[in-house]
């Protein structure tokens, strides 16, 4: 079960302005991206389940982070159905992402008390998934539907919270236009974990990267 209160997993999501996405086969690759995050600043970080052993290595990848990384909250991402939802949630996942808008996952995660950040990209599926209990939202993916449309949606809804994913960059222009369109978080995947950084095993790159994305956040709002 999550060890890490739900208002704490959406303030640190809010914080630190940004939630990396990250899938390994390897633990130990795993281990040391979420040390490098950890050492960052950041206090949240979403395994996507996109692998055959996802469920073996996030629980084991949870048992690190609570033994060594006190208050990192960690998060299971690619999550379509509520058995699903129910397995991670019982291996440790503090909070739970979805690429859609499935309310019977969202009511397994406010049965259990911990986040639920569906993915959306219309006004119906917003408000669909705030009244099934989502206190975060997900926009994907951000680069089709566009940060005008994020803009344009706060008019009449100016209390979203709205995290972008897809199609973010970790460059100041990226975030500011995000940022200034409103955006309560950002998700950012490979663009944060180049293959390249990761075969060399560059895991200061990925720290220097995410402190310099929160730097950005810092300097815009």
């Amino acid at each position: 079960m999550a060890h890490l209160e739900k208002n704490i997993i959406l303030n640190a999501l809010h914080e630190g302005g940004m939630l990396p996405l990250f899938y390994h086969d390897d633990l130990n690759v795993a281990i040391e991206v979420v040390k490098a995050t950890y050492q960052a600043g950041l206090r949240v970080f979403e395994f996507t389940n996109r692998g055959a052993n996802a469920l073996e290595t996030f629980t084991k990848l949870v048992e690190y982070a609570n033994a060594e990384l006190p208050e990192m909250g960690m998060g299971i991402g690619t999550i379509y159905d509520a058995p699903t939802a129910h397995q991670f949630i019982d291996a440790g996942a503090d909070f739970i992402v979805t690429p859609i808008l499935n309310p019977s996952v969202g009511a397994v995660c406010v049965a259990a008390g911990v986040p639920w950040i569906p993915g959306v990209t219309t006004l119906t599926e917003i408000y669909n998934a705030r009244q099934a209990g989502a206190e975060v939202v997900k926009l994907f993916p951000g680069e089709v539907v566009g940060s005008v449309f994020l803009r344009a949606v706060r008019g009449p809804m100016p209390d979203l919270k709205i995290m972008v994913t897809g199609g973010v960059r970790p460059t100041r222009e990226s975030f500011t236009e995000w940022f200034g369109a409103g955006a309560y978080c950002v998700g950012m995947g490979s663009n944060l974990f180049p293959k390249d950084v990761l075969a060399e095993e560059n895991y200061g790159w990925i720290e220097q990267k995410i402190a310099e994305c929160m730097g950005f956040v810092k300097e815009l709002r």
